[in-house]
């Protein structure tokens, strides 16, 4: 299962990376998704804080409860995903420019 992982998270950039060149509505859609993804994700997060905060609860066990939220998951997957897209998005700017 972890090689899996693994492997997905080496992946799934090369293909958002692909895609991007291939097709110019791929850029677009792919920084629409990490707005919203960065939106669920911060939201999910200051909720989960803001519940805690409010019933006086110990924070670490109460704070675990956020990873059973799907959506807290895939945004951020999809943000980790992103991010490692526009790591090799601004490598190969960089090696161009060179």
């Amino acid at each position: 299962m972890s090689f899996m992982i693994v492997l997905l998270i080496c992946l799934i950039p090369a293909c958002m990376l692909i895609g991007a060149w291939l097709f110019a509505t791929c850029r677009i859609l792919f920084h629409l998704l990490a707005v919203v993804s960065a939106y669920a994700f911060g939201i999910i997060t200051a909720l989960a804080v803001y519940e805690i905060l409010r019933d006086d609860t110990v924070f670490m066990t109460n704070i675990h409860a956020v990873f059973k939220n799907r959506l807290f998951l895939m945004s951020g997957a999809y943000l980790g995903s992103y991010g490692i897209y526009t790591l090799w998005i601004w490598l190969f700017r960089e090696l161009r420019s060179e």
